[in-house]
């Protein structure tokens, strides 16, 4: 492999400069953008199990995924989102951070398909018992409701998709092992295979209790 020196790359500095190496977009790509939700985005985010949520303090920027039953993100009207925070790590970085910063970055995933939905806006934390008890899950509400305020939203091209067959991945790993959370936990805490096994066996049993 090549050594690459850091410190000399040819980076681009300038907004011409950029346009330079890039064409402009078309016209489909502009007038998809909406400020509010339009009725195919009702339809792919009732069906969506998975999002990842971007958001961004003074300091830098954080991305997590959140998931649930398909429709776990509630849509209150055209330009509202409500999203629960179920118990997690407790690290609640993207939370901090809008309280922060409330802009807020979102792409939706159904699996399977190579379609994803993005909406960005601004967010709010709310701990409404009304807003909480919309999310009831086997008698538990979530910690707080992410209450978004839609900006822009549009479909997103699925070339990354297609590209990455992500969705064939899995299939075409065949017998690799892949890391795990126990592959993590066993280097953080300088143990063996035995370790890795039983820390992915109580974590799943863990999130069995969910």
């Amino acid at each position: 492999m090549d050594n690459v020196n850091l410190a000399t790359l040819d980076t681009i500095n300038t907004l011409a400069e950029l346009k330079d190496i890039y064409d402009e977009p078309t016209e489909m790509t502009i007038t998809k953008q909406k400020d509010y939700l339009v009725k195919p985005a009702y339809d792919f985010i009732e069906q969506a199990s998975f999002l990842i949520m971007a958001t961004a303090n003074r300091d830098g920027i954080d991305c997590s995924p959140k998931g649930d039953a398909p429709g776990f993100v509630q849509i209150l009207d055209d330009k509202t989102l409500l999203i629960p925070d179920r118990p997690g790590n407790n690290r609640i970085d993207g939370m901090k951070n809008l309280i922060i910063n409330p802009k807020i970055g979102l792409i939706f995933f159904i699996p399977g398909s190579d379609t994803t939905f993005r909406v960005n806006g601004s967010a709010k934390i709310s701990i409404n018992r009304l807003l909480l008890e919309r999310f009831l899950v086997r008698g538990k509400t979530p910690r707080s409701v992410i209450v978004v305020t839609v900006e822009e939203a549009f479909h997103h091209c699925p070339k990354a998709f297609v590209r990455a067959k992500l969705w064939k991945a899995a299939v075409e790993n065949g017998d690799k092992e892949l890391p795990t959370i126990g592959s993590f936990a066993a280097f953080r805490d300088s143990g063996d295979r035995e370790y890795m096994k039983r820390y992915n066996a109580d974590y799943k049993k863990r999130m069995e209790l969910y």
